[in-house]
């Protein structure tokens, strides 16, 4: 309520209706005081006073013709013989009013101008000059400039206060537009953890599933192996969902859990249980950032997740080497064929021979169907089918990798298909 209050008592309106009523009386008072003039004080010269307080209702749409009015209005008075009413007195609001808008120039011509048709007229009636110039000329002076200086002063606070207003509203819309980035990175920075954690784990025991289901009846201990490796693996992707949902209900930022190249066994391990043949291999001088060891173990993962699930060869290389300030991470398919047969070879129905294959796989959804038919336009060999690149799993690849300022390339080489990324150990920039 009080805030409210303030707004009413400084409504344009109401300010120009104060300063109104305000000249219009000091005005008459003036006149009252009847010194000097050819006629005393009439109901015109009241008039005058009330029309010059009118003019203050219109100040803000025209300050330089109420000024102008006021000007000539005092010219007028004086010409018909009335009590004096000073020079500063009749125009100073009208100068405030001009100032207060802008119209520098105006207000100090305007005074300029009644000052020496004042003087002039005063000293060519035979007024004393010491009087005129010496003593009153000041006070009119001083009074106009003050008029003049306190609109200016008024303007350039309103000015400042309306570029301090602006430049707050930009600074909390980039800190909102900050907010939202970082809560966009940090949303896609879960989805790629999801995506590579819960796609490694989910494809791992739909595979070992297969492979139970084979062996019932056939091979308890291969059974009895593949379920104890379905069960730890859901044990350890509900552990990273657990970790996820923390820190998505966590006020503050807790950090996330710390993975690493020295933890790639839990990689490996399903891919040999898959029947890869696995070359590991990991150069690396020193501890590497936190960020980039992270990416570059989600990228291992997700690779050779893809291997598993879609490859018809039998051996899988991860390569680990540091050159200089930077990480280079390959996982090459090598018994991937360059020019794959576009059948559906590995979605077929799964045989029934005692020993399971890697290809007598459920059929599964588009998104997983990341290509080993990928070609990079670097080699001058076409690009993947649209459906082929509609899944998640490169394009999360190449994120993390162009997060840290890094590259990321996938496609069939002599060797196989490989996926090979590039990170840079300092932050960019």
């Amino acid at each position: 309520m009080a805030g409210q209050s303030t707004q009413r008592r400084v409504r344009p309106w109401v300010t120009d209706v104060l300063l109104g009523v305000g000249v219009a009386v000091t005005v008459s008072i003036v006149i009252t005081a009847n010194e000097g003039g050819r006629h005393g004080p009439d109901r015109v010269a009241y008039l005058w006073a009330v029309g010059l307080g009118a003019l203050m209702l219109v100040r803000r749409r025209y300050p330089v013709l109420v000024l102008a009015v006021s000007v000539l209005g005092l010219f007028a008075y004086y010409a018909a013989g009335y009590p004096a009413v000073g020079l500063a007195v009749p125009v100073a609001a009208a100068l405030f009013s001009a100032a207060e808008h802008g119209r520098i120039t105006a207000s100090i011509v305007a005074a300029v101008l009644v000052i020496v048709v004042s003087v002039v007229f005063r000293l060519a009636e035979g007024q004393d000059f010491s009087f005129v110039v010496g003593y009153e000329l000041a006070g009119h002076v001083l009074l106009m400039g003050a008029a003049i200086a306190l609109g200016d002063s008024l303007r350039s606070r309103r000015a400042a206060q309306a570029d301090a207003r602006r430049i707050a509203e930009l600074t909390e819309a980039r800190y909102r537009q900050e907010a939202q980035a970082r809560l966009r990175d940090e949303r896609m920075a879960i989805a790629r953890d999801l995506h590579d954690s819960l796609g490694h784990t989910t494809s791992v025991i739909a595979l070992h599933a297969d492979v139970a289901r084979e062996a019932l009846g056939r091979d308890e201990t291969a059974a009895r192996s593949a379920l104890e490796l379905i069960r730890s693996t859901a044990h350890r992707s509900m552990d990273d969902l657990r970790r996820t949902v923390t820190l998505l209900r966590s006020p503050g930022d807790p950090p996330r859990t710390v993975v690493s190249l020295a933890n790639l066994d839990a990689v490996t391990r399903a891919a040999s249980a898959a029947g890869f043949d696995v070359d590991v291999r990991v150069a690396v001088d020193a501890p590497l950032p936190a960020p980039v060891e992270a990416a570059a173990f989600r990228i291992v993962q997700e690779a050779v997740t893809n291997v598993v699930r879609h490859s018809a060869g039998s051996r899988v290389e991860i390569h680990a080497e540091q050159h200089g300030d930077q990480l280079t991470v390959t996982v090459t398919d090598t018994g991937s064929d360059p020019t794959p047969d576009p059948g559906p070879t590995r979605n077929a129905e799964p045989t029934h021979s005692a020993e399971p294959t890697r290809n007598a796989e459920p059929t599964r959804s588009v998104e997983l169907a990341e290509p080993p038919a990928y070609r990079d336009a670097a080699n001058g060999v076409v690009e993947p089918p649209a459906v082929a690149r509609s899944g998640h799993g490169i394009a999360g690849m190449r994120e993390r990798a162009e997060s840290l300022g890094g590259t990321l390339t996938a496609g069939h080489r002599q060797t196989g298909f490989v996926v090979r990324a590039v990170l840079p150990l300092a932050e960019p920039g």
